[in-house]
C-alpha cells in the first residue's frame, strides 16, 4: 500500500546537518525499508492483487515487485484483529507486544487526554509514534496527554473500514519526519469496493453489564478496470455502556478500595479515603475540622458517616472513611459514529483521480469522585493555589451554623451532596484527500492535498469554584445563596447554591492540518542484482493547534482541576530521496535522506541507510541505522498545564519515610520554553528472516533507540533546589519548612537522554491437514533487554519495573510480552484463540521514586510479594460460521478464563489493578454477530 506521508512538528531550535552523515547519505539517496512478514497462504488483499507488479510498504517510497526490504515491519491482517474480539483499533493496538507505557487507554477518563485512544511503542510515548492513515498523517488529538505529548486519536478509525495494519519497528524520520523516533503504524484502510455488505454484533460481559452495540454497512459499485470508476462508503455505529468500579466488587480487590484483607494499610494508598490522623485529616462526607493545632475532629458521628459510607472503619482516627470505588468509572460509555468513502477514478490509460472523505463523531462519558475542598493546584495566571494552608485555606468560618468552634477552622470535606465529578467529551474528527496518481514515462508519480481537522468540545459537571466555595462557607449571611450546609444537613441546600457553587465547565480545542505532496520514484540502470530504484518527494504542510483551558482554570479557581491550555502554528517544507540499489542479486543496499525547514528558520537533516543480505532462498540478514527527531510541540513552547504526580520529597522522607509521605501526591505547574531544541534519536536494527519451507516464517531482529535531548519538566530536586516548592504549615516538630510538598514550578527543558534496546520474533507456522483443514499458529514476542535513562550522567534502568511512571498510567515495563494465535480453517468453519501474556515485573519505581518497594504491607514487608507484580495471561476465543454463502454469524470470548489482574497499588491509571491488565478487570466477555453479504 502506497505511504505518503512525512512528518514535523513545532519549532526546531538549532539546525543538525551531521555533514559526514549527510555526504554519505546523498550518494546513496537512500529509503527505509521494511520486510513485511506474510505467510504465502495469506490470501491477497484487493490492493495486493491489483498492484501485485509494484506496491510500496510502509517505510518506503519506491515501487516495487517484492515486499522484502532492510526494516523491520509487523504486518497484521484484518482476519487477526477479528479474531480478538476487540471492537476498535485502538484497544486492539494495545494489545501488540510492542505496545509500551505512555499508551493512552480509553480507560483513563481522569487523564488529561481523557476520551482518547493512543498507542506508544518500545514505551517511548504516544508522542513519538507516528501513525498514518493510508500512508498520510492525520489531525492530532485536540487534548495533549499529560499536558504535554500531542498524539493521533486511534478511536477516530472505522474498523470496518480496516484492511490491514503495518507497524514499522524502527526509526522512520527520513521518510516521513518528525515524531516517528519509535516508528510508525500505518493503517491501510480499503481501496475499492464492490456490493454490499452489513454487519452487527452485541456485547456484554459474564457480569450482565458493559453492553456494547454495534452496526456497520459497507456498499460499493464500479470496477476501476472495466467501468474507469470505483466508489465506495463505509459507515458504523455503536455504542458501550459505562461500567463502575464498583460493578466488580465480587471481584477481589478490582472492586473495592479497601486492600487491608490482602494485607495492606489503607491509609497509605488511596482507594479509600476519610481517615484522620491528628495532625492532618483527609476529605470526609460528614466533614472534618481543625479545632486546634493538631487537634483535627469529625462534625459527624459514627451513625451520620454510616449514611454516606459503608466501608471499612478500622484506625479511621474518628474520621468517616469513604471508598472511592463506589464512584469510579471502570470503563467510559462511549457512542460513536465514523464514516469513510473513497472514489477511484480513470484518468486515462496511464494516471487516476482518488478522492477520500472520513468523518467520525465520538462521545465519552467518564465519572470520578466527589470534589474536595482543598488540596494545591494552580495555573500560569494565579501561580499556586494552596487551599489546605496559610492564607488560602478553606475554612469553615466562626459564623457558620455547622461549626461549633465559633472560630475559623479549617475545614477537609467531599462534596457527597453535590455529586460525582462528570466528564463528558466530544470529538468530531473529519478529513479529506484529494489527488492523482498515475506514470509519466519512465516516472510513477503520486500528488495529494490533505485537509484534516478534530474539534473537541468537553463538558464537566461536580467540580467546585473555590472562591465560591469560600464564599458559602464563611460569609453564607450575605451571599446570594446563603450558607453551604454540609454532611447530613445538605439536605438544607437549594438547588441555586448547588449551581452556584459548581457550574458546569468547559473546554474546546481545535487541531487543523493541511498537506501538500508529491512524489514520483522509477528504476533505471541495471546493477548485477537488478535496476537501481529511485523516489523523490517534497511535502508543505501546515498544523495549527488551539486547546481553551477549562472555564476559570486560567484563575486557578476550580479546586484541584489541572490546567492545560496553549496555541500556536506549525509550517514545514520538506523534500526527500531515497534509493535502493542490488549490488548482487544477493545484496540490496538502501538509503534515504530528508530535510525538514521549518517557517521559522529551523532546519532538521535526517538521515538513514540500510542493508538486505539473501545467500540462499530461505534465510535473509538485514540491518537499518537512522536517525530520527521530533520537534517541539504547540503545548511545549507555547502553552502551559498543571499536572499531578507522586514524589518521594527528600526533606520529608528524610525524616518520616512513611508510605503516607514517600511518594505523596504533588501539582506540578508546568511553564512553556519557545527556545526548546528537537529531541533527536539514533536507532539501530539488526535481524533474520528464515522461511525453510513455503509454510514457515520466522524473523527475529535486534534493535536499540537512543533518543536524546528529550523535552521533559525538571525534576522534583531541581525545583526544591531552586525554592520553587509549595509546603503545607504541617511542619515535622522542630524541623522549620519540612511541611508536606502540595506544587511545584517546573520549566520545559532538553535535558534527559533514553536508551530502549531489545528483541523481536515473529513466527508463523502453516498445517495443511487436507480434509481435517488447515491450522495456522503465529508468535510474537517483545523483550526488552534495557530501558536506560540518563538524567545528566546518573543512568537509572527501568526494564523489569513499575517505571516509567512520569508517563500516562504509570504501568511499567514489563521485559516480555508475547501474543500466541492459533486459527483452524475447515469448511465453513473458522476457529481461533490468542494467548496474551506479559511478564511480572519488580513494584519498584527507581525513577520516578527514587529505591526501595512502590509498596509495602501493613507489616512493612515489601508489597506484593517478594515486591514483584505478578505475570499475567489471559485467552480469547473467537468463531466464524459462514452459514450460506450470504449469511456469517460470528461471535468471540475474551478473557475466556476469566482471569483476575493481579492486585497492582501503585499504578494510578486505574484502582488496584494496572491498565495493561484491563481485561483480568472486566473479566470474561461475550460478543455475538451476524454478517450480511447482499448479492
Amino acid at each position: 500500500m502506497a505511504t505518503s506521508s512525512f512528518h514535523g512538528h513545532r519549532k526546531l531550535r538549532r539546525t543538525r546537518l551531521h555533514l559526514a552523515t549527510t555526504l554519505a547519505m546523498l550518494a546513496l539517496a537512500a529509503p527505509q525499508a521494511i520486510l513485511a512478514q506474510q505467510a504465502p497462504e495469506t490470501p491477497a488483499t484487493p490492493q495486493q492483487t491489483t498492484e501485485l507488479d509494484k506496491i510500496t510498504v510502509t517505510g518506503s517510497r519506491i515501487l516495487r515487485t517484492e515486499t522484502e526490504t532492510a526494516s523491520p515491519v509487523q504486518t497484521i491482517q484484518r482476519e487477526e484483529i477479528d479474531r480478538t474480539g476487540k471492537k476498535t483499533i485502538g484497544e486492539y493496538l494495545q494489545t501488540l507486544t510492542v505496545d509500551g507505557s505512555g499508551s493512552v487507554p480509553k480507560s483513563f477518563g481522569a487523564g488529561f487526554a481523557s476520551g482518547a485512544s493512543g498507542v506508544s511503542l518500545r514505551g517511548l510515548g504516544a508522542g513519538n509514534t507516528l501513525v498514518l492513515v493510508n500512508g498520510r498523517r492525520i489531525a492530532p488529538y485536540g487534548m495533549a496527554d499529560d499536558g504535554q505529548k500531542v498524539f493521533t486519536d486511534l478511536s477516530i478509525i472505522p474498523l470496518e473500514a480496516v484492511e490491514r495494519v503495518e507497524v514499522l519497528k524502527d526509526g522512520a524520520s527520513a521518510i516521513y519526519g518528525s515524531d516517528a523516533i519509535a516508528g510508525v503504524v500505518n493503517i491501510i484502510l480499503r481501496n475499492d469496493f464492490e456490493g454490499a455488505v452489513a454487519t452487527a454484533s452485541y456485547g456484554m460481559s459474564e457480569e450482565g453489564d458493559g453492553n456494547e452495540s454495534k452496526a456497520s454497512l459497507t456498499w460499493g459499485a464500479g470496477n476501476l478496470s472495466e467501468d474507469g470508476a470505483n466508489f465506495f462508503f463505509t459507515v458504523e455505529a455503536g455504542k458501550s455502556d459505562e461500567i463502575f468500579v464498583r460493578d466488580r466488587k465480587d471481584r477481589k480487590w478490582i472492586g473495592t478500595g479497601d486492600i487491608s484483607r490482602w494485607g495492606y494499610d489503607n491509609t497509605s494508598f488511596g482507594g479509600l479515603v476519610g481517615y484522620n490522623f491528628g495532625t492532618s485529616a483527609q476529605n470526609s462526607p460528614v466533614g472534618t475540622i481543625e479545632y486546634g493545632p493538631g487537634d483535627w475532629r469529625s462534625l459527624g458521628t459514627a451513625e451520620d458517616c454510616a449514611q454516606f459510607s459503608n466501608a471499612n472503619q478500622t484506625d479511621s482516627g474518628g474520621g468517616c472513611v469513604w471508598d472511592s470505588a463506589q464512584f469510579t468509572s471502570l470503563q467510559p460509555e462511549q457512542k460513536y459514529l465514523n464514516f469513510y468513502s473513497r472514489g477511484t477514478f480513470a484518468l486515462n490509460d496511464n494516471a487516476e483521480l482518488y478522492t477520500e472523505l472520513a468523518y467520525g463523531k465520538k462521545n465519552s462519558a467518564f465519572t470520578n469522585t466527589p470534589s474536595g475542598v482543598s488540596g494545591a493546584w494552580g495555573s500560569p495566571l494565579a501561580g499556586a493555589v494552596n487551599a489546605s494552608s496559610g492564607p488560602g485555606a478553606v475554612v469553615l468560618g466562626a459564623n457558620h451554623p455547622d461549626n461549633p468552634t465559633g472560630q475559623d477552622a479549617r475545614l477537609r470535606y467531599a462534596a457527597f451532596d453535590v455529586g460525582p465529578r462528570h466528564t463528558e467529551t466530544d470529538n468530531n474528527f473529519f478529513r479529506f484527500l484529494v489527488g492523482v496518481k498515475g506514470a509519466a514515462g519512465e516516472w510513477d508519480y503520486d500528488v495529494g492535498y490533505l485537509h484534516s481537522q478534530t474539534q473537541l468540545d468537553q463538558k464537566r459537571t461536580g467540580f467546585l469554584r473555590y472562591d465560591r466555595v469560600r464564599e458559602v462557607l464563611t460569609a453564607g449571611d450575605t451571599s446570594p445563596v446563603g450558607w453551604w450546609r454540609l454532611g447530613t444537613n445538605a439536605g438544607m441546600n437549594s438547588p441555586e447554591l448547588y449551581n452556584y457553587i459548581s457550574p458546569t465547565i468547559s473546554a474546546r480545542a481545535n487541531t487543523t492540518m493541511d498537506v501538500v505532496d508529491a512524489s514520483i520514484s522509477r528504476t533505471f540502470g541495471e546493477l548485477p542484482g537488478g535496476p537501481v530504484g529511485l523516489a523523490l518527494g517534497g511535502e508543505w504542510r501546515r498544523l495549527r493547534a488551539e486547546l481553551q483551558p477549562v472555564s476559570f482554570t486560567e484563575e486557578g479557581n476550580i479546586i484541584g482541576l489541572g490546567y492545560s491550555a496553549y496555541s500556536g502554528e506549525e509550517t514545514v517544507t520538506s523534500a526527500y530521496a531515497e534509493l535502493t540499489a542490488p549490488v548482487l542479486k544477493s545484496l540490496e543496499l538502501s538509503g534515504a535522506v530528508r530535510m525538514d525547514s521549518y517557517r521559522e528558520g529551523e532546519t532538521s537533516l535526517t538521515p538513514k541507510l540500510g542493508i538486505k543480505w539473501k545467500p540462499a532462498d530461505w534465510i535473509a540478514l538485514r540491518g537499518t541505522y537512522a536517525e530520527g527527531f521530533r520537534a517541539p510541540n504547540a503545548a511545549e513552547t507555547a502553552g502551559s498545564s498543571v499536572g499531578f504526580a507522586n514524589v518521594a520529597d527528600p526533606v520529608r522522607c528524610g525524616i518520616e519515610p512513611t508510605p503516607t509521605n514517600c511518594p505523596t501526591g504533588v501539582a506540578f505547574i508546568n511553564r512553556p520554553n519557545p527556545d526548546l531544541d528537537p529531541e533527536t534519536s539514533k536507532s539501530y536494527s539488526v535481524g533474520v528472516v528464515l522461511q525453510p519451507t513455503a509454510t514457515t516464517t520466522l524473523t527475529l531482529d535486534a534493535w536499540k533507540i537512543k533518543r536524546e535531548d528529550e523535552i521533559t519538566t525538571q525534576s522534583y530536586e531541581q525545583a526544591l533546589a531552586a525554592g520553587n516548592v509549595i509546603r503545607a504549615d504541617d511542619d515535622v516538630p522542630g524541623v522549620p519548612d519540612s511541611g508536606t510538598p502540595l506544587a511545584v514550578y517546573t520549566d520545559y527543558i532538553n535535558a534527559n537522554s533514553t536508551t530502549v534496546e531489545g528483541i523481536d520474533l515473529d513466527a508463523r507456522q502453516v498445517f495443511d491437514m487436507d480434509s481435517a483443514g488447515k491450522l495456522t499458529l503465529d508468535l510474537q514476542w517483545s523483550h526488552i533487554e534495557r530501558y536506560a535513562i540518563d538524567i545528566e550522567g546518573d543512568v537509572v534502568e527501568i526494564e523489569g519495573t513499575h517505571d516509567n511512571c512520569n508517563v500516562t498510567n504509570c504501568i511499567g515495563t514489563p521485559k516480555d510480552r508475547i501474543n500466541f494465535g492459533a486459527t483452524w480453517d475447515i469448511g465453513d468453519w473458522s476457529v481461533s484463540g490468542v494467548a496474551n501474556y506479559r511478564s511480572s515485573f519488580d513494584n519498584t519505581v527507581p525513577y520516578s521514586s527514587g529505591e526501595g518497594c512502590g509498596a509495602t504491607f501493613a507489616n512493612g514487608e515489601d508489597a506484593p510479594s517478594g515486591c514483584k507484580i505478578p505475570s499475567f495471561t489471559t485467552v480469547d476465543l473467537s468463531a466464524n460460521w459462514k452459514a450460506t454463502e450470504s449469511l456469517a454469524v460470528f461471535g468471540s470470548v475474551q478473557n475466556v478464563g476469566d482471569r483476575i489482574a493481579p492486585l497492582d497499588p501503585v499504578t494510578y491509571g486505574a484502582l488496584n489493578y494496572n491498565p495493561l491488565d484491563f481485561s483480568g478487570a472486566m473479566g470474561r466477555y461475550f460478543t455475538l454477530g451476524v454478517k450480511y453479504t447482499f448479492k
